[in-house]
């Protein structure tokens, strides 16, 4: 399902159908993947198709869950202490699957978000006293950031340079 663009109206329904839409974008550069290819290291870091789209659902939980709705580590979907920072993705893990928490992640976002007005506050050990507009567009920066790489990884695996000759 695409998510309509908005371009006019309300200051949170743009931000949000933009988060919306960059979080869709996402998962488009790992969807048709075989598990190989959705694994397959292109560049010298962890960074993978599926290895983003795992980055991302945990970027849900650790700003939506913990922060904002001050959950327990045991009461947030597929939290561990890999969530802080890492692209590791366990070997068990499928493609869909990670594109199933990341849904299941930004669903639950949606509903804390729900609870909290745009100039709304609180303070980010990291980052100080940070608003919910702010975590929105932070959100938004950090998944077209990663849609971007996303995009970069599936044309590699999808029209792989071809080899130079030799002379």
């Amino acid at each position: 399902m695409r998510t309509k663009r908005i371009t006019n109206g309300p200051e949170r329904t743009i931000i949000e159908n933009m988060l919306d839409r960059n979080r869709e974008a996402l998962i488009a550069t790992a969807r048709g993947l075989s598990e190989t290819e959705a694994r397959r290291r292109l560049v010298a870091s962890l960074t993978t198709p599926i290895s983003v789209i795992k980055h991302a659902a945990a970027a849900e939980r650790i700003w939506f869950q913990r922060f904002w709705a001050e959950l327990d580590e045991s009461e947030c979907d597929g939290y561990s202490k890999r969530d802080e920072g890492t692209f590791a993705v366990a070997d068990h893990e499928s493609l869909a699957d990670v594109i199933a928490e990341f849904e299941r992640a930004s669903a639950r976002s949606r509903e804390i978000t729900a609870r909290f007005d745009l100039d709304d506050t609180k303070v980010f050990p990291r980052e100080g006293e940070v608003s919910m507009r702010w975590t929105l567009l932070a959100m938004i920066e950090e998944f077209a950031r990663h849609a971007g790489h996303g995009d970069i990884l599936r044309e590699q695996l999808d029209h792989p340079t071809p080899a130079k000759p030799t002379s």
